[in-house]
């Protein structure tokens, strides 16, 4: 299996690799949008997606926070409401940021942004699952940056 790692890159001023997501960001501190910074898109990228998801979640896929389609292959931010941009279902159906809430007492979780530089559009709103099984061949590199939470 090929790896897909060189140039591509994400992210936040909120929050360093591997480090405490802010409270304001959670789905009980304010729910706010975390800001994500991307550069080294591939020759080749039509365009960029971004999933967030928390394997550490008690469910049996994990649970994704956000799914983020059609950003733009020179965009130096994810902006969800740019002119293109499409958020998906996250794992509550709906199709916005959905915070960090893992269960009181579940101790620390990472959550995981990964961002991929896609050789072709995606089309519609297919959530994670379905990205990772029907786009996983137009997959041209891919980047992540992991930030954490405990309740």
């Amino acid at each position: 299996m090929a790896l897909f790692i060189d140039r591509l890159a994400i992210s936040s001023p909120d929050f360093p690799p591997l480090g405490a997501i802010p409270p304001r960001l959670t789905a009980d501190g304010g729910n706010e949008t975390p800001r994500l910074e991307i550069s080294g898109a591939p020759e080749g990228t039509v365009e960029l997606a971004l999933i967030c998801h928390d394997p550490d979640a008690p469910l049996p896929h994990g649970f994704t926070h956000w799914v983020v389609y059609g950003i733009p292959a020179d965009a130096t931010t994810v902006d969800p409401t740019a002119p293109g941009v499409r958020v998906a279902p996250n794992g509550t159906g709906g199709s916005t940021w959905f915070g960090p809430q893992p269960p009181a007492g579940h101790q620390l979780h990472h959550y995981y942004f990964w961002l991929y530089a896609l050789s072709r559009p995606v089309e519609g709103t297919p959530t994670r699952e379905e990205f990772l099984a029907d786009y996983g061949d137009a997959i041209i590199e891919q980047a992540r940056t992991v930030g954490t939470f405990e309740n």
